[in-house]
């Protein structure tokens, strides 16, 4: 499943002039908890998170610049004293394409601790929409009969007989069971299945009729 299919259509954003009180109505306005800011192209460049706001609050500016500052630290002050868009948000922007997977999308939030994405388009760089934690999630709700369509889509493309097996999902777990013609089908057959979109994981209770990965001993 790709981003497009998931994404939604508005891009948040404000430009680096953007001032605090604007960025905070954004984000009240939009019920969003972070801004994607971009340049007169509409390029990402940075991105301003609810929690790079509230520094405002939280930070007393005790001690700012003191050598002691950790770089975390000295970030956090500069923050907090910053007015606009430009002074308080992270750089790079990190972003992700309509094409890419939601796979990768998800890997990327994870990866960075972050809870949403600027979408832009491959060719022009421009932001064209974003992609949000529960965006992606939409993926773990598919029908339990679009999964297993890709079970046996799966097993045609492996040359396995899909009337050899049975899929179910429950919970998001995908249990095969079944007895396969070799026992080298299954590796394959389960690699596969673990990288359908909205399977968590795949319980295998397959078996087979021929070992045909069995070292057989050679003659004395």
């Amino acid at each position: 499943m790709k981003v497009r299919e998931v994404m939604g259509g508005a891009a948040i954003a404000v430009r680096p002039e953007a001032t605090f009180t604007e960025m905070v109505d954004a984000m009240r306005r939009f019920k969003v908890g972070a801004l994607t800011v971009i340049d007169a192209d509409d390029h990402p460049i940075g991105v301003v998170a609810d929690d790079d706001l509230l520094l405002k609050e939280t930070d007393s500016g005790a001690h700012a610049g003191s050598v002691f500052d950790s770089r975390k630290r000295r970030q956090e002050h500069r923050k907090a004293a910053g007015g606009t868009a430009r002074q308080v948000m992270t750089t790079p922007a990190i972003t992700i394409t309509k094409d890419a997977t939601v796979r990768d999308a998800a890997r990327l939030m994870h990866r960075h601790r972050i809870k949403q994405l600027p979408v832009i388009d491959a060719v022009t760089g421009r932001i064209t929409g974003t992609v949000h934690q529960s965006d992606l999630l939409k993926v773990f709700a598919r029908p339990a009969e679009e999964i297993e369509r890709e079970v046996t889509t799966i097993c045609d493309r492996l040359a396995i007989d899909p009337e050899t097996i049975s899929a179910g999902v429950e919970a998001g777990t995908l249990t095969l069971t079944g007895r396969l013609a070799f026992r080298s089908q299954i590796a394959p057959l389960i690699t596969a299945a673990r990288e359908i979109d909205g399977v968590l994981d795949v319980a295998n209770a397959l078996t087979y009729r021929s070992d045909d990965l069995a070292v057989v001993p050679p003659f004395l």
